[in-house]
């Protein structure tokens, strides 16, 4: 890129000059804060382990940053983008590299599709972060996902039963797998910055895929945070005769929440519904 100032491509004299050449600007709705931060990358890229004939994914690559880290490696990386305005510059950026990217919408895209084994490696958009990771975990296809999310999903995908931030998120992270905070992110890390901290989380994948009905009652028991696991349940069409009876049998209180309750809990409330069914 010889018309570009020198300098790494994730400085921030190259993302601006990136910005201007091509005439843009970074689109909100899209959730585009660019990684400005060469300690920040070479972190991504080692938390997820990234070596010669993986295969990686990313979702929302913006200008090429972190893409291009992750195809040195000698991965094969396919990289998701929704805004065609960044085709010219992607183009440009990720110009002689081995990998595909692909336009269109993650959230459409066939996650079932992946190789078995297969990493994700990204700078979530904030505002498709938790969709994207439920279709991740749901398609039994990756044995890790390493990314940048903001710190507020980062704090409940690790978060234990009974603490504040406790909730469906966490007990899917925690029935697919183990989560873990790498490092926090301060906004500066990014151009523009945003309007939150951010994290680099790792969550390393079981394999196993839980069954359909168990996913719903854990939907079920942890809607609604003010409400107990027995109006939650009910709510969602579980005869209260049954509830009443699997309290009993669990020794929990009728007054006892969803987010007290742990995954192993859960899991058994689950397997003795299905046997009164």
């Amino acid at each position: 890129m010889p018309d570009l100032p020198l300098g790494p491509l994730y400085s921030p004299r190259v993302v601006s000059a990136l910005l201007e050449k091509h005439g843009l600007r970074p689109t909100k709705s899209f959730g585009q804060n660019f990684l400005i931060d060469g300690n920040i990358l070479r972190q991504i890229v080692e938390a997820g382990e990234v070596g010669p004939g993986d295969t990686v994914y990313e979702v929302g690559p913006g200008l090429g940053v972190l893409t291009r880290a992750l195809a040195e490696t000698g991965a094969q990386v396919t990289a998701l983008e929704k805004d065609e305005h960044l085709k010219n510059v992607l183009a440009e950026t990720l110009e002689g590299l081995n990998l595909k990217v692909v336009w269109g919408d993650a959230l459409e895209f066939d996650w079932a599709g992946a190789p078995q084994g297969s990493i994700l490696v990204a700078n979530l958009p904030y505002y498709i972060s938790t969709a994207i990771l439920s279709r991740i975990m749901g398609s039994g296809r990756f044995a890790r996902a390493t990314f940048l999310v903001q710190r507020e999903v980062a704090e409940r995908l690790i978060a234990a039963p009974g603490t504040e931030n406790y909730g469906f998120l966490s007990a899917l992270t925690g029935l697919y797998g183990k989560a873990k905070i790498v490092r926090n992110v301060p906004k500066t890390a990014f151009l523009p910055a945003p309007d939150v901290t951010s994290s680099i989380v790792r969550v390393d994948f079981s394999g196993s895929l839980p069954e359909p009905g168990l996913l719903k009652l854990l939907e079920a028991s942890l809607a609604y945070r003010r409400k107990t696991l027995k109006n939650n349940l009910e709510k969602a069409g579980y005869p209260l005769e049954n509830l009443n009876v699997a309290l009993e049998h669990l020794k929990l209180s009728p007054s006892v929440r969803g987010e007290a309750l742990s995954l192993e809990q859960l899991q058994t409330l689950y397997r003795f519904l299905q046997l009164k069914l």
